[in-house]
């Protein structure tokens, strides 16, 4: 298992695991960010302090450590 902010541009992954508190679980959910959800990494910011991702027809900007609060898996 990886964290999603290690990932790298271009990849396709699969969520495993949301290990954020309930606030920031219920705000990535509405995103369509959870378990068995497929992301593709579009970008890394300077510095890697944020990532954006595409989830389903959505783009997402995540800060850094909230990424690393989500497992992935590539597929």
């Amino acid at each position: 298992m990886k964290k999603l902010s290690t990932c790298e541009r271009g990849e396709k992954l699969k969520v495993l695991k949301l290990n954020a508190d309930t606030d920031l679980k219920q705000r990535l959910i509405s995103f369509g960010i959870m378990k068995e959800a497929i992301v593709e990494v579009l970008e890394h910011a300077p510095g890697k302090s944020t990532i954006e991702i595409k989830v389903g027809k959505m783009r997402v900007a995540l800060r850094a450590k909230e990424a690393d609060m989500i497992e992935v898996e590539t597929i």
